[in-house]
């Protein structure tokens, strides 16, 4: 009886850090940006997600303002370039 209610807390705790059902996002042919759910994508938000860590390392070793905009800057311009739907 014990162990049933220890499992039974421990799925309640471990389903209050997962989405709802009705939040998880099933692909629809009718959606406009059926193009972000495709794997190709999902590879690109990698890269995009390895540059922003990659120039906030280094904005951290170069704490000057202009550097930090600079790089900031020219991140963002990557990132829509790389998410860019046209490419």
């Amino acid at each position: 009886m014990l162990w049933i209610l220890l499992r039974f807390y421990c799925t309640l705790l471990v389903r209050s850090f997962l989405p709802r059902e009705s939040e998880i996002v099933v692909p629809n042919e009718e959606d406009d940006h059926l193009r972000r759910y495709s794997r190709r994508y999902q590879v690109k938000k990698g890269w995009v997600k390895n540059l922003w860590i990659g120039s906030s390392l280094l904005m951290i070793c170069f704490p000057l303002l202009p550097f930090v905009l600079a790089v900031g800057l020219f991140t963002s311009l990557l990132s829509f370039a790389i998410l860019d739907e046209t490419a």
